[in-house]
């Protein structure tokens, strides 16, 4: 009986890594947008009620692809945590993610691209999309126990509504002062934007190929949060 059950899990798993790579392919081809769930059942050979017994619907489907595409970025960020050099991690950070989303373009996109119509990403997503957040904060914690972080002379102290907002990250982060925490957002978005550009072709004609540009960026991205 245990065996059995075993073996349908295991089928299950299988045959949902199938779905979802040929999501995947989907969305290489013709984007989340007209990601179909009859076209895939069809490309399995598969009735569509068969396919709905793993996925109840497209945004169930889409909901899970963006899990998977948060996780292995997450993944990338943390496999470049050496617990060494704070500056020389940021960059091999930064280095990481934008690997990752070179490698994996039309995954990037769907987690950073255009919102999908029609879909609205559930709480389960959140995890999974401060990973990479969580790995840059988690550094500047670690730089600040181990002297390596000072507030930028620069770096106003956040007030008002920004002070409030800030607290969410110093529950996160509590020894990294709150001017810094703000740079770091800045910096987070900074990250995926400059990313962005490369991948979707709006450095064309400017810094492409954009390796040095990425990389000096980086750097001084490293010494406005405060890193030393």
């Amino acid at each position: 009986m245990n065996a059995g059950r075993t073996a349908r899990e295991r089928a299950r798993a299988e045959l949902t890594d199938e779905i979802k790579t040929v999501a995947r392919q989907q969305l290489a081809t013709v984007g989340a947008e007209a990601l179909s769930l009859r076209a895939i059942s069809r490309e399995l050979g598969m009735v569509s009620s068969a396919l709905y017994r793993y996925f109840a619907s497209r945004d169930e489907l889409l909901t899970a692809l963006i899990i998977d595409a948060y996780n292995a970025l997450g993944a990338a960020a943390e496999k470049a945590v050496t617990g060494g050099d704070p500056v020389e991690e940021w960059l091999a950070i930064y280095a990481a993610v934008r690997g990752w989303a070179r490698t994996y373009p039309q995954e990037y996109a769907l987690i950073y691209g255009s919102p999908i119509s029609g879909y609205q990403a559930p709480q389960t997503t959140v995890e999974p999309a401060a990973r990479v957040p969580l790995v840059l904060l988690g550094l500047l914690q670690r730089a600040h126990a181990d002297g390596r972080l000072a507030v930028p002379v620069d770096a106003p102290e956040p007030e008002g509504a920004l002070a409030e907002q800030t607290k969410v990250l110093l529950a996160l982060a509590p020894d990294v002062p709150p001017a810094v925490l703000v740079r770091a957002v800045i910096v987070w978005t900074q990250l995926f934007g400059m990313i962005s550009f490369e991948l979707f072709g709006q450095l064309v004609g400017s810094m492409d190929p954009a390796d040095e540009f990425f990389a000096s960026t980086a750097r001084q991205m490293a010494a406005f949060a405060g890193l030393r």
